[in-house]
């Protein structure tokens, strides 16, 4: 039996993503900050952990190493985001932003990395914004920005190991962390929130699977807004500013 580790599991896009890999008969091994559920579930194995620990992060590693597990795959999903222009946002809630978005993404590559079997994939969870700063979304942009470069580079430097290194690219998802929140950005309102979690689970099992492609977009609203910015760079900031203007 394949196993995925996914971080951000108990819900949302992870939630989403967990509950596919099990029905296609992986097992799953899942962390998030909250108790662990509950209910238990059959092939699921749950970890309280915040990926921007480090020592906590190696422990599961070496609990997972101790038992003989190997992954098939990596989902960093884990992630959150403020909304509001930078002078709103205290400094402490924008560098938890970095430690989760970005340092929780390095933690987990560097300690599941040497679990991986051969052919295995990483999957990143990137976004629309690391096209162009967003603003009101600014250090969340930024966080994303610096997963899919790393994504990039990974690509190129994994592949003699046969390891397979993407990123999922996607605009507002309706997931708690977009509905719940008590500032909802002018691109919000302007965008909307079309895509399902489902729909984001399905590109992740298909990088997973597959492996191809660098960037996996998702969304018809995402490829064209990354077909215009591709075709027109220049607009992009024109762009940006129109999607965070009140007008």
């Amino acid at each position: 039996m394949k196993t995925i580790l996914i971080t951000g599991v108990l819900s949302g896009i992870g939630k989403e993503s967990a509950e596919l890999f099990l029905k296609n008969g992986w097992a799953v091994a899942g962390l998030d900050l909250l108790p662990a559920p509950s209910v238990s579930k059959e092939n699921f194995r749950y970890f309280q952990c915040d990926v921007s620990d480090l020592n906590r992060v190696n422990d599961i590693a070496g609990s997972l190493r101790e038992e003989g597990i190997r992954l098939d795959a990596l989902f960093n999903c884990a992630g959150i985001l403020k909304m509001g222009t930078f002078e709103t946002i205290p400094i402490e809630m924008q560098l938890r932003e970095v430690d989760v978005n970005f340092k929780g993404v390095l933690n987990c590559i560097h300690c599941f990395k040497p679990l991986l079997n051969e052919g295995a994939g990483i999957v990143n969870m990137a976004s629309l914004s690391a096209i162009y700063g967003t603003p009101e979304l600014a250090v969340y942009s930024a966080t994303k920005s610096a997963v899919q470069s790393i994504t990039e580079s990974l690509n190129i430097e994994f592949r003699k190991e046969s390891i397979r290194v993407s990123d999922i690219i996607v605009g507002y998802v309706r997931t708690p962390m977009i509905l719940d929140s008590k500032n909802i950005a002018t691109s919000v309102k302007k965008l909307g929130v079309p895509v399902t979690p489902g729909k984001v689970a399905a590109a992740v099992y298909n990088a997973v699977l597959k492996g191809k492609q660098v960037h996996y977009y998702v969304g018809a609203q995402t490829r064209i807004l990354v077909f215009l910015a591709g075709v027109f760079p220049f607009a992009s900031k024109w762009m940006a500013g129109f999607l965070a203007s009140g007008d």
